[in-house]
């Protein structure tokens, strides 16, 4: 007897999404917008670390849902705008730029499970280089902005971001209510 369900795959599983207290959700980017903003002031060598992008990138992955990284990345990426010093740097840009990271790491969540640490390792590497080069692309066609974009230095930062992310994606793990 032939089974009839030989030539059917099964529909990728779905594991549960995480959950987060409330606090967690307001209290963890916002830490990282403070750090963004203020520690490289008194430590220059840490302006490298992009804290909100790694915290968009954290959360949309675990909830795995798309319309939640649209509203988590747009919250983080105004909030960053609105206290972002200098007068040159336009409210906006990267509310659209972490929009855009948000939806698309929620995008690989469905289709990926992200507690691999390679994985996590690679997502980080690629929405970094994805944010710089996204924002550079909106700098030069919505503002005519004639800001440079460099590759290399762009791929060791993210590298570097990469490196930080999968620890402190291990930290945030350990905030999820779900486990």
């Amino acid at each position: 007897m032939s089974d009839i369900s030989a030539g059917f795959s099964e529909p990728p599983r779905r594991t549960k999404t995480a959950k987060f207290r409330w606090i967690t959700l307001v209290g963890v980017p916002l830490a990282a917008i403070l750090f963004q903003v203020y520690v490289p002031r008194f430590f220059t060598y840490l302006a490298y670390l992009e804290m909100p992008l790694l915290v968009t990138v954290y959360f949309s992955l675990r909830r795995r849902s798309p319309p939640f990284g649209v509203l988590f990345g747009m919250c983080i990426g105004l909030t960053q705008d609105a206290l972002w010093p200098g007068p040159s740097h336009p409210l906006g840009m990267y509310g659209i730029v972490k929009t855009l990271v948000g939806y698309f790491a929620a995008s690989v969540s469905q289709r990926f499970e992200g507690s691999s640490a390679l994985l996590r390792l690679v997502l980080a590497f690629f929405f970094f280089f994805f944010h710089q080069f996204f924002y550079w692309v909106l700098a030069r066609a919505l503002l005519g902005e004639a800001i440079s974009f460099e590759p290399i230095q762009t791929l060791v930062l993210a590298v570097l971001n990469a490196a930080v992310a999968v620890p402190l994606f291990r930290i945030l793990d350990k905030l999820d209510v779900t486990d």
